[in-house]
């Protein structure tokens, strides 16, 4: 196993502790705001689970699922027998080559600037990784596992219908499993449209060979519930499903309740979603009146900044302002000139971080 990247940044943790007004931390991402009454109600109320929970999920969290990717997300021809919650996507995709049986004969290829996880999982299957952002890249050979993520962690980017669309159909030709991060669809800003390798503008209604893994973390600051889940072809779903009874990995009853309450309700996610949207007024302005270039960004919970220089350099400039973020280089070679801050702190720390930005001095 490689480092585990966060832990590289105590130094520039410590300078940026030491700044006389405190740390604004905009390095992991994780959720700050409270999580909405609806969905805590439903906790507690399910708080007396003495029982196992079921690996499949309650029949109305399936239904639940279902529904929401379907109101949300127009993605069309999903049945309870084609989703299954998971322990936080984080555990799916770490241990989803390892579920699908793959080994070192197999490639799964993560995109270029990716989530580490993805590269982690390949590794704990004992399987290659490959990074390509384009398909003529792997020229012949044919992987078992691609994976893809739009919007991206760490960039924001999204990809179009037409590049999800020749992905879907190149895998099909080919066997190949696509398995699409969309952790962060429902948060496209400006004019960016990101889309679902389940809509039919891509699939055409077929979910063969495709997932797509989903998260309340960000949508409904659920980061501490571990809430997720993954939707697509019921086939696969039943094989992961059938290995997933058999390892105990199991969301609890309580969590699955609270998770019913968070898809059903609209109007939290779209009150989250105005919060980072505020964030994001505050905070991108102000990086590019203090010379940052701001590449990509189109949709997300992160700005993928750079100051033309290596990223360490930045890292360490920002902390002398009290600001941490992300080193690009965690998430692949190419993001080695630039930095991921992201929009999860209060109003009061984003506002905080846009003084020190604009006043040089602080």
């Amino acid at each position: 196993m490689p480092v585990f990247p966060w832990d590289t940044l105590a130094d520039v943790t410590a300078a940026a502790r030491a700044h006389p007004d405190g740390i604004v931390d905009l390095s992991v991402g994780t959720p700050v705001d409270e999580v909405a009454p609806v969905i805590r109600e439903a906790l507690a109320a399910a708080s007396s689970a003495p029982g196992y929970p079921t690996t499949a999920g309650t029949q109305a969290l399936r239904q639940a699922m279902v529904d929401a990717l379907h109101r949300r997300y127009g993605i069309t021809g999903l049945t309870p027998a084609a989703v299954l919650p998971v322990i936080g996507t984080k555990e799916l995709i770490a241990w989803l080559p390892t579920l699908m049986d793959l080994g070192p004969a197999d490639t799964v290829v993560v995109p270029e600037l990716a989530y580490p996880t993805y590269e982690v999982g390949a590794l704990l299957a004992h399987a290659r990784a490959v990074r390509a952002d384009s398909l003529t890249q792997l020229g012949p050979s044919v992987p078992a596992l691609v994976f893809l993520n739009s919007p991206s962690n760490p960039t924001g980017r999204v990809l179009g219908v037409d590049h999800l669309r020749k992905v879907v159909g190149w895998a099909r030709e080919r066997g190949v499993l696509v398995a699409s991060d969309e952790c962060y669809l429902g948060l496209g800003w400006d004019d960016s449209r990101p889309v679902s390798i389940l809509h039919p503008e891509v699939c055409g209604g077929d979910h063969t060979g495709l997932l797509a893994i989903h998260s309340l973390s960000k949508t409904s600051s659920l980061a501490g519930y571990r809430a997720g889940f993954v939707a697509g072809d019921p086939d696969v779903v039943a094989e992961l499903l059938a290995v997933r009874k058999h390892a105990g990995m199991m969301v609890p009853t309580p969590i699955q309740a609270a998770m019913v309450a968070a898809l059903d309700d609209d109007e939290h996610e779209h009150q989250q979603r105005r919060r980072y949207a505020r964030r994001r007024d505050m905070l991108l302005p102000a990086l590019r009146s203090a010379g940052f270039t701001v590449d990509h960004s189109e949709a997300g919970l992160y700005l993928w900044a750079t100051r033309g220089e290596p990223c360490r350099e930045t890292l360490a400039w920002l902390a002398d302002r009290g600001i941490l973020v992300a080193p690009g280089e965690f998430y692949g070679p190419q993001g080695a000139r630039h930095v991921r801050v992201a929009l999860t702190a209060t109003d009061e720390r984003i506002a905080a971080a846009a003084q020190r930005l604009a006043d040089p001095a602080r």
